[in-house]
């Protein structure tokens, strides 16, 4: 442990909430260094004289000689008191956001670029000549399929198998528990 660490956990270490691994850990490091030692020594004591305190009460007339005493300052100190004060930005803000949005403008302008189409890929063509003429797949035998999934294949290639399963088993028949082709 360090006294970076140390006085990183050194709330927990004084109210007693750390894991008990920490605890020792902690206790090990303010036996050995001095200044860890000196600083937990002056939290204690400060902790100490602080709840050793007496209880300070109010007079029960306190309440009463307060809303007098702010009667006698009139309402600009009530209100001063109750509402705050509104938020004027400085020139140093409005030219903070200024750039911020001149920023993100000129980030969108620039990923326009990428995401744009080429010339290539703006040319209109038939949909008959992209797309493929469809061959049923040939059929897989059903153990095979099945077998092949669970022996510790990727989860991507078992995922494509299982999208194409309906193509493979088009074109089979089910007769009274048998295959037919």
């Amino acid at each position: 442990m360090d006294c970076r660490e140390f006085h990183k956990k050194h709330v927990g270490f004084v109210d007693d909430v750390l894991p008990a691994a920490d605890m020792r850990a902690m206790e090990r490091h303010r036996a050995s260094c001095s200044c860890c030692s000196r600083h937990d020594t002056s939290i204690r004591r400060s902790l100490l004289l602080v709840r050793n305190l007496p209880h300070i009460e109010p007079s029960p007339d306190f309440i009463v000689r307060l809303n007098q005493r702010l009667d006698q300052l009139g309402p600009s100190a009530r209100a001063d008191l109750v509402a705050p004060r509104p938020y004027h930005p400085s020139l140093t803000a409005f030219a903070a956001l200024a750039a911020g949005l001149v920023a993100v403008g000129y980030m969108a302008m620039e990923t326009t670029h990428y995401f744009a189409p080429s010339a290539v890929e703006r040319q209109i063509v038939p949909l008959a000549s992209v797309v493929p003429a469809f061959e049923p797949a040939p059929a897989i035998g059903g153990a095979a399929f099945v077998a092949s999934v669970p022996t510790g294949m990727p989860v991507w290639p078992a995922m494509l198998m299982a999208g194409q399963a309906p193509m493979h088993f088009a074109n089979l028949d089910f007769h009274d528990g048998e295959l037919e082709r």
